[in-house]
């Protein structure tokens, strides 16, 4: 059986290197096949989720060591186990139980003693220490400071609302493929189906509650495709019509690419500057 919080702890650390989490994980799923669905989706929860919170969760953590980590890999754990208590639905001795012995595989003797310690000690004084961090502006807003200056300088009337809506949990929203039915099709669809649903933007459909894939009708077919309702305005704006050739320079990987053939009959060229990326992007 493997340890979800292990291998997200790895995902983490190499998203600290530099790398894009998605192809991370996607990596980690190929290379552990045999991850059950539930596996699958608590490695994105936890790996996101530690991500998203990493100013704050990084501002914790400094507070509880007495000394500086030597060993990244116990750091990346740490962060992991300690967005899963702060900001996930597990129970707590789970969540330090697990940290435990997926320290135990890092093969260093103190490594056990340290994160059973510092997690307990964070659910001991977790309203003390948040009153604590909260003090600075980059850990209470978990963003990085030279943003937030950036913002209030040019959003000053709005700055703090925007960088509070930036930390809640998107809605999930999908782009009907207009080339294969209407959007009010797919509406009537989902009805039919007991999912309830909005549309919103142009070609848009917000789900009142977020559902694997695999339950959307027609997913596998393409009527629909997962896309944030920012990111659908793309195509829209360029204005294709039948018959133009368009670049796309920056297109994995390749949402907005899709939806420009979606809307009109184009000679598409679709490029990127990082070819791994591209690589998920080949049809």
């Amino acid at each position: 059986m493997h340890n979800v919080q292990f291998l997200a702890a790895q995902a983490v650390g190499q998203v600290l290197t530099g790398r894009n989490l998605n192809q991370v994980l996607d990596q980690l799923r190929r290379a552990y096949p045999d991850l059950t669905p539930q596996q699958r989706s608590a490695l994105q929860d936890m790996s996101y989720s530690a991500v998203r919170w990493l100013g704050r969760l990084d501002a914790l953590l400094g507070v509880l060591l007495q000394r500086p980590l030597t060993d990244e890999r116990v750091r990346c754990l740490l962060l992991v186990a300690l967005g899963q208590l702060e900001y996930g639905k597990s129970a707590p001795h789970a969540v330090v139980d697990n940290a435990v012995r997926a320290a135990a595989d890092l093969k260093q003797p103190w490594a056990k003693g340290l994160v059973n310690a510092l997690l307990r000690n964070f659910l001991r004084q977790r309203e003390t220490l948040a009153l604590e961090i909260d003090k600075d502006r980059a850990a209470r807003l978990s963003y990085p400071g030279w943003w937030i200056a950036k913002l209030r300088s040019q959003y000053p009337a709005h700055w703090e609302a925007m960088l509070v809506a930036g930390n809640g949990h998107p809605p999930m929203t999908l782009r009907v493929n207009i080339s294969k039915g209407s959007r009010a099709a797919y509406l009537a669809t989902l009805t039919q189906n007991g999912i309830v649903a909005h549309a919103v933007g142009d070609y848009g459909i917000t789900l009142e509650r977020p559902l694997p894939v695999e339950k959307l009708p027609g997913f596998a077919e393409g009527l629909v495709s997962v896309q944030d309702m920012g990111a659908q305005h793309a195509a829209a704006l360029l204005d294709a019509s039948d018959g133009m050739r368009v670049l796309d320079a920056c297109s994995a990987p390749g949402g907005k690419t899709a939806h420009l053939l979606e809307l009109a009959d184009i000679e598409l060229l679709s490029l990127d500057s990082d070819e791994a990326r591209l690589g998920d992007n080949k049809r």
